[in-house]
């Protein structure tokens, strides 16, 4: 893949994350029957309309330790556990009002009050020693898809070791994986073809099983992220069919990995065509606005559509306004050329 093509690849995956986690936070907690599709529209086509006086809209924690990870990966040309935490550890005392969720602060308050030599600890005690399954290694993982771009495992191990600093049950873990791989074959797709949803998908389900495999008890259906593929599969053959609430109700909106992770690859395949009540011809649009329409988690599962579909059509694809109306697209912008420069030399 061309240097150029491969830059453009690697902003608009950054940029798409952020584009996501910005213009979708106004939404978070909303229920999807509270969200209206017309106000939404309006809220869009304002936003990519003539200028207008506006503060910036404000990143979040996905940004936020996006941020971090891109950095120290940057930093360090590898994966350096200490370094990584420190950094988040000291980007949460420098804002920690940007919406980060109670259990992570506790392990980074244990990190900065701790001499510790596991890292991993404090994770590890979250809810009574299970750990979390939230999205929060999810929705920060876009840097390391990039960076491990050409070398599949390395990639993993990365995101599994990264994730683990905050979020250690399995869920959790190999929801990280799971976006972490939709990235990586978007990444490694070519814009300029019609995306083959089906194949997608298949590598997908297929990539996630040898994953959900090497776990050391059986996975229930109803907590299998191969059966929430499948469910995409069922939806995305219903088209226009699949109204907002049934997508929700199959494959959820909430902070787990298991029930937002998947919506966000749905959203990402489901732009792909026209959606009913979402007027726009630009397929990265319709992705983000999608998404926030299904309400819960919206900046999260907004970040990470726009971190995939970002990954597969490049930064150009993303109105500029939308950039320039996101906080820190300038610092972002430049990490994801750092990191383009870094892997490709």
């Amino acid at each position: 893949m061309i240097v150029k093509m491969l830059k453009n690849k690697f902003r608009g995956c950054l940029i798409g994350a952020l584009v996501g986690d910005c213009f979708g936070a106004p939404y978070e907690g909303e229920s999807i029957s509270s969200i209206s599709r017309i106000q939404l529209q309006s809220y869009f086509d304002k936003l990519e309309g003539p200028p207008f006086l506006t503060p910036l809209y404000q990143y979040t924690d996905d940004t936020a330790m996006t941020k971090c990870i891109a950095e120290s990966l940057i930093q360090n040309n590898k994966f350096n556990a200490r370094d990584m935490a420190e950094r988040f550890v000291k980007e949460f005392f420098r804002n920690p009002n940007r919406g980060y969720g109670e259990n992570v602060c506790d392990v980074f308050h244990k990190f900065n009050n701790q001499n510790l030599e596991n890292l991993w600890k404090p994770a590890q005690e979250q809810f009574n020693g299970s750990g979390s399954y939230g999205n929060g290694g999810a929705m920060r993982i876009a840097p390391i898809s990039l960076f491990g771009f050409r070398d599949y495992d390395i990639m993993l191990d990365i995101v599994e070791n990264s994730t683990k600093l905050t979020h250690t049950h399995p869920l959790g873990i190999n929801g990280a994986k799971l976006q972490a791989i939709a990235i990586f074959l978007a990444v490694r797709s070519d814009p300029e073809k019609p995306l083959d949803i089906a194949e997608y998908i298949k590598e997908l389900i297929n990539k996630i099983s040898i994953v959900e495999s090497r776990l050391n008890r059986v996975v229930p259906s109803e907590y299998s992220y191969k059966n929430q593929l499948l469910k995409i599969h069922r939806l995305l053959e219903l088209g226009d069919k699949a109204v907002p609430h049934l997508v929700v109700e199959k494959l959820g909106n909430s902070v787990s990995a298991m029930f937002s992770v998947p919506t966000a690859i749905y959203c990402f395949l489901r732009a792909q065509q026209s959606i009913a009540d979402i007027e726009t011809n630009n397929p990265f649009r319709r992705t983000i606005q999608y998404a926030v329409s299904l309400g819960g988690d919206t900046d999260t599962i907004a970040s990470m559509a726009g971190a995939i579909a970002g990954a597969y059509y490049g930064i150009d694809v993303i109105h500029k306004n939308l950039q320039q109306l996101a906080e820190g697209s300038d610092m972002i912008n430049e990490l994801a050329i750092r990191l383009c420069d870094q892997v490709t030399h």
